[in-house]
């Protein structure tokens, strides 16, 4: 048996449980929180696996809501006005009913598992996970050291196994993103206002742009953020933020208090749901949307989704996803253009921000959208690109032969 087992209450220990989860992520805790909240897994019992403790704030959560989230006591900040900054244009807006809300990871994940370390029937072990199986009856769980653990009923998977496979019309880009939580010695910041997304910068690595997260009038985070297809050097990154924080903050004396680095897969393949008695949550389920990165919010709407389903249908598999029909499509043809470098993300953002409101903008990046402001949305954008781009979604085997700009046979 693994030292690492934790029992944090007496409890009959078994290989054996009803529900495991594998990674311990936003996506785990999300669902298992809920679950447990509703009362209804009174008798059952959980087992989570993840390599990493959760010790460190690896990562923050920014997101825009109009109510109260389920883990809105975690709020660490959030802001009802924010600046959006491209190429020859810069605004403020404000954003009610929304507010932007920021969640560190840290504190996300420490409410979650000292709440988890009070049920009696949930185990955590932290073990680095060797590769999951679906079984005739139920699935298993391989540790990298050999152990076998199997989930009688489902097991819910948030490490992604599958790498994205190439083919026409597909397309994967990589969000990286290095942040700096600095801190001044006088006030500096306007703790009421956030930077959404500034353009201005560099964009010669592809598109780039930094958001600022004032926390109080003395620390913010900055975070410079890149949509490509490769990583850059670690000093690219900070030399980036070094020269942001001088030319545009106007900012020479501060302390680099904490640091972060992550990276996020932007792509339209389609993720599996899972086989058998494997369901795939989190990004391994298709729950980070392809043009933006933004995970968060659809990970709460999945988990609310497999919870119902599980309560009402006595399955954990929503009828409906996330990112699918025409949404799944605009993020399709947004990646084509980027990855075809027909237009920048500088100038794609600064048309969509300059001609709509931020509101209308977010309903759009969060599926909520109608179609008549979809088709406003659209027509702040440039036609040729993203009628190409969209031409090459549709009909992607026979868009695969004509380079950009060149004649298709649909256009004679």
């Amino acid at each position: 048996m693994s030292t690492h087992l934790f029992q944090y209450k007496p409890y009959n220990y078994s290989y054996e449980y009803d529900y495991v989860f594998a990674g311990a992520g936003a996506a785990t805790m999300s669902l298992l929180v809920r679950m447990i909240l509703s009362g209804q897994f009174k008798e059952s019992t959980f087992l989570v696996v993840d390599k990493d403790q959760k010790q460190n704030n690896d990562r923050t959560w920014c997101f825009w809501e109009k109510e109260a989230g389920l883990f809105e006591k975690l709020v660490h900040k959030s802001w009802d006005q924010l600046w959006f900054h491209g190429p020859g244009f810069s605004k403020k807006y404000p954003i009610k009913p929304y507010r932007y809300k920021m969640i560190r990871g840290i504190d996300f994940y420490n409410f979650c598992l000292d709440f988890l370390k009070q049920q009696s029937n949930v185990q955590l072990l932290f073990e680095p996970v060797e590769r999951i199986e679906p079984m005739s009856n139920g699935a298993r769980l391989l540790l990298k050291n050999k152990e076998t653990y199997y989930a009688k009923k489902y097991l819910f998977n948030s490490i992604p196994f599958e790498k994205p496979v190439s083919g026409p019309g597909k397309h994967t880009l990589l969000q990286h993103f290095k942040g700096w939580l600095i801190e001044t010695e006088n006030d500096f910041f306007d703790p009421a206002v956030c930077t959404l997304m500034d353009f201005r910068i560099n964009q010669a690595h592809g598109t780039s742009f930094v958001y600022t997260m004032p926390l109080t009038a003395r620390s913010a985070l900055v975070e410079y953020t890149l949509f490509t297809e490769s990583l850059l050097n670690e000093q690219d990154y900070e030399e980036e933020l070094k020269t942001y924080i001088r030319d545009y903050l106007r900012l020479n004396q501060y302390l680099v208090k904490e640091r972060e680095f992550g990276i996020i897969p932007m792509t339209n393949q389609v993720f599996s749901e899972g086989e058998g008695a494997i369901v795939n949550i989190g990004t391994a389920g298709g729950q980070t949307k392809p043009s933006s990165g933004y995970t968060f919010q659809f990970i709460q709407r999945h988990s609310d989704a497999i919870l119902y389903s599980m309560l009402q249908h006595g399955h954990p598999r929503p009828s409906l996803r996330s990112h699918e029909g025409r949404f799944f499509f605009y993020d399709s043809v947004l990646l084509d253009v980027l990855v075809h470098k027909e237009l920048g993300g500088a100038e794609i953002f600064t048309r969509l921000f300059k001609r709509n409101s931020a509101k209308r903008v977010f309903r759009f990046l969060d599926n909520s959208s109608y179609l008549p402001e979809e088709l406003l949305l659209i027509g702040s954008l440039p036609v040729g690109p993203f009628l190409r781009a969209a031409r090459r979604q549709l009909f992607p085997s026979s868009a695969a032969s004509y380079p950009t700009g060149a004649t298709h046979p649909l256009e004679k």
